[in-house]
């Protein structure tokens, strides 16, 4: 793929000293290697930037951005907002996107265990991570109003709150200096340091006001502002899950997508080295790879995400056919497309989305397992849970189509 070169105000740096925060935990060798003076980023401001794309790349983006609203009108009116119990189709495609981004920081998890993990009945630790990502996007596409530093903070919050060892992060800039390669090493050995927690506040206002304009393509625009960001590395921990999550919040508020989250990290995904290398061309003064990365992700991600959601009709048509001859009225045909948004339930989840007694609720469960829909997943009596194998199937082979891609 040939890449059109877009400058970009390149970083700059300060010097700053160092020393290993617990000492004794080192060698006295390993002490003196991570001791002394090294280079923090100094972020440059781009609200103020004057974008030139190039007319080749101004086209693409323009086709890749037509691609990205008719999937998301097609996932409207596929089960859309205008269905009685939720929307099914945008909100499989949020739980995609979700796990792919997850998937980029190497956790992964099987569709099965996320849709445990949603209604609480797993403790698989990636599952209840990656479901904070799912948090996270949903936060991203519920910003009311133009994206601030709140709406932001807020995103993570929701990324890190449920997690353990980071939830005293969540919501709040980072106030010590981070670094990005190798290991814990110290900012002396690593590949990229951040700018110093000081600078964050202005580098994110400035940040801010540059997704406010309105004179730029609104998928270049998102480009550049999650690269922006996570040059900025605002955050202890889930950077790059939030830097994902912020592209979706633009392209909902600029409204390029209103209903749905495209699945743009799986095709991210497909080629992590590059979006790694175009983070760097960015820093280095070049806004060309990484807006055409995510170009090109778009494109994957209408293509992937329309064909994600053919498969999931047709399990849904075949859902029906098994249901032939039960009455059209009653609560398990009504169940029947909550079970591809959520293709795993317990009684109490069944309950309250059909809202109905729990008896109501076990009979529709019964009437789905005796038709095949539906299968015990616990062989227990009590606390059950049913999986429907069909949905989980189309979404593992989507996930697994991704990762593949990417070899």
């Amino acid at each position: 793929m040939t890449v059109i070169e877009v400058p970009v105000p390149s970083l700059d740096s300060e010097e700053l000293s160092w020393s290993p925060v617990n000492p004794d935990m080192l060698s006295r060798r390993e002490v003196q290697r991570q001791t002394g003076i090294y280079r923090a980023a100094l972020v440059p401001e781009i609200a103020g930037w004057e974008v030139h794309l190039p007319a080749e790349m101004h086209a693409d983006v323009d086709d890749a951005t037509g691609a990205l609203a008719r999937v998301d009108g097609f996932a409207a009116g596929k089960l859309g907002a205008g269905d009685r119990i939720g929307s099914p189709m945008p909100a499989i495609l949020l739980r995609t996107e979700s796990a792919s981004s997850s998937q980029i920081e190497q956790l992964t998890t099987s569709a099965l265990q996320l849709a445990l993990a949603a209604i609480d009945e797993t403790t698989k630790a990636n599952a209840t991570t990656v479901l904070g990502n799912v948090h996270a996007m949903e936060t991203a596409i519920g910003v009311s109003g133009e994206i601030s530093l709140q709406s932001i903070l807020d995103m993570h919050r929701a990324l890190l709150k449920s997690d353990r060892m980071m939830a005293s992060e969540a919501g709040r800039f980072r106030e010590q200096q981070v670094w990005i390669g190798p290991g814990r090493s110290g900012p002396l050995l690593a590949d990229f340091v951040p700018p110093a927690h000081r600078r964050i506040p202005s580098a994110m206002e400035d940040l801010v006001e540059f997704i406010a304009r309105e004179d730029l393509p609104v998928l270049a625009q998102a480009a550049v502002a999650h690269a922006q960001f996570e040059t900025i590395h605002p955050f202890a921990d889930g950077n790059g899950r939030t830097g994902r999550a912020l592209v979706h919040a633009i392209l909902k508020e600029k409204g390029l997508v209103t209903t749905s989250v495209i699945p743009i990290s799986a095709g991210l995904l497909t080629d992590i080295g590059a979006y790694f290398a175009a983070l760097g061309a960015f820093r280095s003064g070049d806004a060309g790879p990484i807006i055409a990365q995510f170009t090109r992700a778009a494109r994957f991600a209408s293509h992937a995400g329309r064909q994600l959601m053919d498969e999931l009709l047709t399990v849904l048509q075949e859902m029906k056919q098994a249901l032939a001859g039960v009455r059209r009225d009653s609560a398990s045909w009504t169940l029947l497309p909550t079970l591809i948004a959520q293709p795993v339930v317990n009684l109490s989840f069944v309950a309250a989305a059909l809202g109905t007694s729990q008896v109501t609720a076990l009979r529709a469960i019964d009437t789905l397992v005796d038709r095949g829909i539906l299968i015990e997943e616990t062989g227990r009596r009590r606390n059950r849970v049913w999986r429907q194998p069909g949905v989980l199937s189309v979404l593992d082979d989507f996930a697994d189509s991704a990762r593949r891609s990417g070899r």
